[in-house]
């Protein structure tokens, strides 16, 4: 789990995040064990922003990976932020609601200390593939 928040406290330091100034890492584990990484990208017209989330869900994708195990957050407040609402959605598509979710609370005893979640648990009853049919 530390490399894991290391990662997405390391990627965080290239978010462009000139207006809200709040920058986000996130990390994410294939099945595999590669990890991939993303940060948010803010936009003047804040729709067509990206998350952290889904530029490191992008990535891993674009490079043809579909199992996902373990995913970390860290905000520049270290303030256990977790995936925001279309984050978790997008998140679904492609991992199931095991997917475990590491929320940085900063360091405590030199260690990173989390809050942990499984992907379920932060958006039950989600809209899948099978919801459509």
């Amino acid at each position: 789990m530390d490399e894991l928040i290391d990662a997405a406290r390391e990627i965080r330091a290239n978010a462009h995040v000139p207006y809200s100034e709040y920058a986000v890492g996130a990390a994410l584990e294939t099945a595999d064990g590669e990890v991939f990484v993303g940060c948010n990208l803010e936009n003047a017209n804040f729709s067509n922003s990206l998350h952290a989330e889904e530029v490191a869900i992008a990535e891993a994708v674009k490079a043809g990976h579909r199992d996902f195990s373990r995913l970390a957050v860290s905000s520049d407040r270290q303030d256990g932020v977790t995936p925001c609402g279309m984050c978790r959605q997008t998140l679904t598509e492609f991992c199931d609601d095991d997917l475990v979710v590491y929320c940085d609370l900063g360091d405590e005893d030199g260690a990173p200390s989390v809050r942990e979640y499984a992907l379920g648990e932060l958006l039950p009853d989600t809209i899948t593939q099978e919801t459509l049919e």
